[in-house]
């Protein structure tokens, strides 16, 4: 049995990185940290908005996050896709993205917030701070520190969902993985180095947030 008739080819595996290592790197990598900076963002507004603003406009925001959070992503995308047919579908993926997951990390926010003891608020108030500055000084650092481990699993979960892009045309790393296995009918080697590449990604990143878990729980 020769390369080609067996169900591994080392030559193809080889011939496939290359366009692996761009789909993971221009599209996979870029979604995911741009889209992660939009989510942490949007998220902790989103939390502000439905803390502070009048009942009304909270209703509103709420309304929104949870129809956002129960439609797939892949609904969301296509109709973005077919909505703004001028904007590029990388810069979509992006903003859906982001906007998706944001409405997650709002939650995540939200717990941080309500987390904040009581005798803190009260502390606030004894020493005249204003609103704002309890907000800022006080209360959204120890939020944002406790809900850290929380936002970086869905920063992973993020990650993982990249290849969902392919159904407004994008080009991440496993769509490359499809095309390269469509032009040399071998997908075996393609979509197991795409594997690899998400597990060699995603591994550290778990270990790296269950540490941050036991500091915050260990400062706690």
């Amino acid at each position: 049995m020769n390369e080609e008739q067996s169900l591994w080819s080392w030559s193809h595996a080889w011939a496939a990185l290359p366009q692996l290592i761009e789909g993971f790197l221009t599209v996979t990598l870029i979604v995911t940290v741009l889209g992660s900076a939009i989510a942490a963002v949007l998220g902790l507004v989103i939390a502000l908005v439905r803390r502070t603003a009048p009942r009304p406009v909270a209703g509103i925001v709420t309304f929104v996050m949870n129809f956002v959070r129960m439609t797939p992503i892949v609904v969301q995308l296509l109709f973005v896709y077919y909505a703004f047919t001028s904007v590029p579908p990388l810069t979509l993926g992006i903003i859906i993205f982001g906007i998706h997951y944001a409405t997650y990390m709002a939650e995540v926010y939200r717990a941080g917030i309500e987390a904040v003891p009581r005798g803190q608020w009260e502390a606030t108030t004894a020493l005249s701070m204003s609103r704002r500055r309890t907000w800022t000084a006080v209360v959204i650092p120890q939020a944002i520190r406790s809900t850290l481990p929380a936002l970086g699993n869905y920063v992973v979960s993020m990650f993982k969902d990249t290849p969902f892009l392919a159904v407004i045309t994008v080009t991440d790393m496993v769509r490359a993985a499809q095309l390269y296995g469509g032009s040399n009918f071998r997908y075996i080697e393609a979509i197991t180095l795409a594997g690899i590449f998400f597990l060699i990604a995603s591994y550290p990143t778990s270990l790296l947030i269950r540490r941050l878990e036991k500091r915050v729980a260990y400062a706690s």
